[in-house]
């Protein structure tokens, strides 16, 4: 779907009043809700915030996307707004945005929020259609300015894409040209994925260099690199923000940088790799890379870690909470409201909401322990720390305290921790690799859960 389809005049504002995030949100929001594009503004609002509550859309060079996928959107749309002046939007170049991009996605949409934010990211990657944009005069012109670009970029997209695919997927057909492989991911799957793939492969295309990117996004896993491009690949570059699968580039030259580094050093990564300076990486059995190359990605790790386990919790406490406020609601309606105890499970409706909702609401803390872990260590990782977060719930005495999500985070690093240090110390040959990963270590390190459980508690 092209952004002329989904922008238009009215949703336009290049003189925006707001002078912080949440007002600029809400001022934003305005335009969807005049143009009637939502059902419920508030619902809508509330949504955009509880998207910037797991991280900033603010992807940096003056730039942010705030978005959602709601149920309170009728039709997919876009907003723009500016403030040249700027606004704190926290983003991840900690430096003020001044223009704003607000994608409105219906549930059942199909991924076009994550479509537009792809080709958005594209196109502002061109310096001269940012400056552009900054010095349009009126809503005309940034939609005239919009349309002549996606023109340019993207004239005839069907037939472009299938040309564009067809180097990549006979990349062997001839070897005068070089051939490396690259994957992209960012903790939100969003923007920086997006972008860092499209820089990639603009540099490699004035370089005369064929690459194939995978994009490890928030739709899915795209151009999936298959055992033949590794095979065939000069080298790899991966972009990355967070943990993915790469214990299947062993042997091969790879330099793994940070999304943003993707994105503005692109020429300088591709360069590297056809010079032979980046280094073979050795698999380790938890799909990280131990040389000196992993040292990018890690300095933020903690918080990378920490919001790839909330990402995985907050869908099992969004979803326990409304079914469980639903119990109580169908209690009311049915003339239980004052049923002391049993409010929330006196109707047979009422008692199977709640009994899902407490089973789902149980369940966000062992998620939490265990994606932490798995965000640290991969496989391995995953069991010990789902056993943590577990063990985060029980009392250790009858009537105990528990430790709670306090417990669970605690547990969850520990267990990632644990078992990278196990990693790098027990080496079994690949053929037991399995029995390394999914007994051994999880076996040893749910030992030690339990017991650092009692000693905490």
């Amino acid at each position: 779907m092209r952004i002329s389809d989904l922008l238009i005049k009215d949703r336009i504002n290049l003189d925006v009043q707001a002078n912080d995030k949440p007002s600029l949100i809400r001022e934003l929001a305005k335009l969807h809700e005049k143009t009637g594009v939502l059902n419920d503004y508030e619902g809508y609002v509330e949504a955009l915030e509880a998207r910037e509550a797991q991280s900033s859309t603010g992807i940096g060079e003056g730039i942010a996307i705030p978005h959602a996928k709601t149920k309170y959107v009728k039709e997919p749309a876009l907003a723009m707004g500016r403030k040249m002046s700027g606004i704190d939007y926290q983003s991840l170049d900690d430096e003020p945005a001044t223009l704003f991009f607000m994608i409105a996605a219906p549930d059942g949409a199909n991924n076009t929020h994550i479509e537009t934010l792809a080709r958005l990211s594209q196109l502002l990657l061109d310096d001269d259609f940012k400056a552009a944009l900054e010095k349009a005069p009126t809503a005309d012109a940034v939609l005239d300015i919009i349309n002549k670009t996606e023109a340019e970029k993207f004239p005839d997209e069907a037939k472009k894409e299938e040309v564009k695919e067809a180097p990549v997927a006979n990349s062997t057909s001839s070897g005068d040209e070089p051939y490396i492989i690259a994957a992209t991911a960012c903790p939100t799957g969003i923007a920086h994925t997006y972008m860092a793939a499209a820089a990639l492969k603009k540099a490699a295309e004035e370089m005369g260099v064929k690459i194939k990117v995978e994009t490890n996004g928030a739709d899915g896993r795209k151009d999936i690199l298959t055992s033949d491009d590794i095979k065939k690949a000069k080298g790899v570059i991966l972009a990355i923000n967070r943990n993915i699968e790469v214990d299947r580039f062993d042997g091969k030259p790879l330099i793994q940088v940070e999304a943003k580094e993707g994105i503005n050093n692109a020429k300088e990564l591709i360069q590297k790799v056809l010079d032979g300076k980046a280094p073979i990486f050795h698999a380790s059995g938890s799909s990280k890379d131990s040389s000196g190359e992993e040292a990018s990605s890690d300095k933020k790790g903690l918080y990378k870690h920490l919001l790839s386990g909330v990402s995985y919790m907050l869908p099992l406490v969004i979803s326990g909470g409304i079914l469980i406020a639903l119990a109580f609601l169908v209690d009311t309606l049915t003339g239980h409201a004052n049923a002391g105890d049993k409010f929330g499970t006196t109707s047979q409706l009422a008692k199977l909401l709640m009994t899902v909702g407490k089973a789902a609401f149980g369940l966000f803390l062992p998620i939490l322990g265990g994606y932490i872990a798995f965000s640290m260590s991969e496989r391995a990782a995953l069991t010990p720390g789902l056993v943590a977060g577990f063990l985060a719930t029980q009392p250790i005495v009858k009537d105990g305290p528990v430790s709670g999500f306090i417990g669970a985070l605690i547990g969850g690093f520990l267990a990632g921790v644990v078992v990278k240090l196990l990693i790098s110390i027990v080496r079994i040959t690949k053929i037991i690799k399995w029995v390394k990963n999914d007994f051994i270590i999880s076996s040893i390190v749910g030992i030690n859960n339990r017991d650092n459980n009692v000693g905490s508690c």
